[in-house]
């Protein structure tokens, strides 16, 4: 009998698989805004906050999803919704290392208005990123950058039991080691090298080694996928901050939405960013 982990996991493929799959592309935009929700509302109780005030902030995240929408950010060249996805891009690589380097106690002096509005900045730019991405260039081009973080996740947990003797952030997530952090870049190294080698057009890697070459190209996705650590830290250290060991519960077997999204949070707009920076 399948247990709890297995069964959510098959019925999050198979929702997202229906989304990305769908004729339109309405569906994919408002399955990400339901997680854009989720994640929110999560988000607002790492940040310290009660019912019925998460309530509210999920509802504020999920009107400015709809807000770009309509104001056709997804599939804008230029204005203000590039500026936005390099905006965030640079924070998240600032203050996710200004965060990490200040350890555990910093989450909880930062002022609980501004940890909420960085959440929704990021869970906006994540949103904004991953729709534009599919908008303009098709599913499986937006599924080439998500397996990124899935492969530096798979790549790095069994690089960190066969060798995971030095920790690399114990203080915030003592099951993570350099081993780790290592097999995850050589396996993300390893899944460009076969996409690019059977699939040379249509996808991100392969766009990207075209306009950066093969050493600036690898050295881009080696870059990403140490912002996928960076991303499950600091959601590892706003837990430990508020002693919670998930963001929610969710998803049965899995925790909750911002468990399974952290690692996408920082590398969706830095690679919108790269896209539109190398103008694929």
């Amino acid at each position: 009998m399948l247990g709890p982990r297995i069964l959510t996991a098959i019925v999050l493929v198979a929702v997202l698989l229906g989304a990305l799959l769908a004729p339109v592309t309405w569906p994919f935009t408002a399955l990400m805004g339901l997680i854009i929700l989720l994640a929110a509302w999560e988000w607002s109780r790492l940040s310290g906050y009660s019912t019925p005030l998460t309530y509210a902030w999920a509802a504020v995240a999920c009107a400015g999803c709809v807000a770009m929408s309509w104001g056709g950010w997804p599939v804008a060249h230029s204005g203000v919704a590039p500026i936005f996805l390099f905006v965030m891009g640079g924070v998240w690589i600032v203050a996710g290392a200004g965060l990490l380097r200040a350890g555990v106690p910093s989450w909880s002096r930062i002022p609980r208005g501004l940890r909420m509005l960085g959440g929704l900045c990021a869970l906006w730019a994540a949103w904004l990123a991953a729709v534009a991405l599919f908008a303009r260039f098709g599913a499986w081009y937006l599924v080439s950058v998500l397996a990124l973080a899935w492969m530096a996740d798979i790549a790095a947990y069994f690089a960190g039991r066969a060798f995971g003797r030095r920790k690399l952030a114990p203080t915030i997530s003592p099951g993570k080691s350099w081993a780790g952090v290592v097999g995850g870049q050589l396996g993300v190294l390893a899944m460009v090298a076969l996409v690019v080698g059977y699939f040379p057009r249509g996808n991100f890697y392969s766009d990207l080694m075209h306009h950066a070459g093969w050493l600036g190209g690898a050295l881009l996705v080696m870059a990403l996928a140490a912002m996928s650590v960076v991303g499950d830290l600091v959601e590892s250290l706003m837990k430990r901050s508020m002693g919670m060991k998930d963001s929610s519960h969710l998803l049965p077997g899995h925790g909750g939405v911002l468990d399974r999204i952290d690692a996408l949070l920082p590398i969706l707009p830095l690679s919108m960013a790269l896209v539109q920076g190398l103008q694929f």
